[in-house]
């Protein structure tokens, strides 16, 4: 079966976030209409067919890849359609007429905890960040983030930040996996400096669902940093916890420099 379309009044929340991409002004230097919507939030609109397709198992089990092309803006309607394939659903966002983000999401048979021994804990975040650079975010690194506890209040607030309408998440107090994504921004933002940067994308392997009043932390490995391009780009291979339960592996990809801020 065809699922219908869902329809999001995209909102920005990242406004007033270091990241200046966010920004109106600083985005239009960068050639974009208006500050971008960040991509774990897009990533939030997508998770809303996967789940209402396959409803709770998807969160324990589920898969996604999602990469992210043209900006989503505030303000503007995003269509988020689901098509069956072969594999499970073929996803696309689309705003203002164009193809902003394509997705898949599957839900394959659950696969065995991974072993934490193999995933040491990283070092508490540095209180005084260094730049964003080859060396500072160097292949082989671990890094961490400041925990979060998702308090009842914060994981309401955030639902209603994704415009999520989904009766699951209240009614079972789950965690959200916009949220679980959007740790993987904070690997980066909690342990170096950064200008105006950019999420590409992430392929995500759900684990288990999180719960609300379990906090979150992340051990993310830094498996790549390139020049593409003129872009700087930082690949992390990443486990999210909820206490002490694995409940995603996420690869995510950024630019941490575009060549417009190398170039100005």
């Amino acid at each position: 079966m065809q699922p219908a379309p869902y329809a999001v009044e995209a909102y920005n929340t990242a406004k007033h976030s270091e990241n200046r991409i966010h920004d109106d002004t600083v985005a239009r230097r960068f050639g974009f209409t208006g500050g971008l919507v960040p991509g774990v939030d897009v990533y939030a609109y997508i998770t809303h067919p996967p789940v209402a397709h396959w409803g709770r198992a998807w969160l324990e089990h589920g898969t996604a890849e999602c990469r992210f092309g043209k900006p989503v803006y505030d303000g503007e309607r995003a269509i988020i359609t689901a098509s069956p394939d072969a594999s499970g659903l073929a996803l696309r966002v689309q705003s203002q007429g164009n193809l902003c983000a394509t997705a898949t999401a599957a839900l394959p048979p659950a696969t065995p905890a991974p072993d934490l021994a193999a995933w040491p804990i990283p070092p508490a975040p540095p209180e005084a960040r260094p730049p964003a650079s080859p060396e500072t975010l160097a292949e082989g690194l671990w890094l961490g983030i400041t925990p979060l506890h998702v308090t009842p209040e914060f994981a309401a607030q955030y639902y209603n930040d994704v415009r999520e309408t989904d009766p699951l998440y209240p009614g079972e107090g789950l965690i959200h996996p916009g949220l679980i994504l959007r740790t993987c921004n904070w690997a980066l933002t909690h342990n170096v400096a950064l200008g105006p940067w950019i999420h590409v994308g992430s392929k995500v392997q759900n684990r288990a669902a999180g719960h609300i009043d379990e906090t979150l932390t992340v051990r993310a490995r830094v498996a790549r940093n390139y020049e593409h391009k003129g872009h700087l780009f930082v690949e992390l291979d990443a486990l999210v916890l909820a206490d002490t339960r694995p409940i995603a592996r996420i690869a995510h990809t950024a630019i941490y420099r575009p060549r417009q801020v190398l170039e100005a």
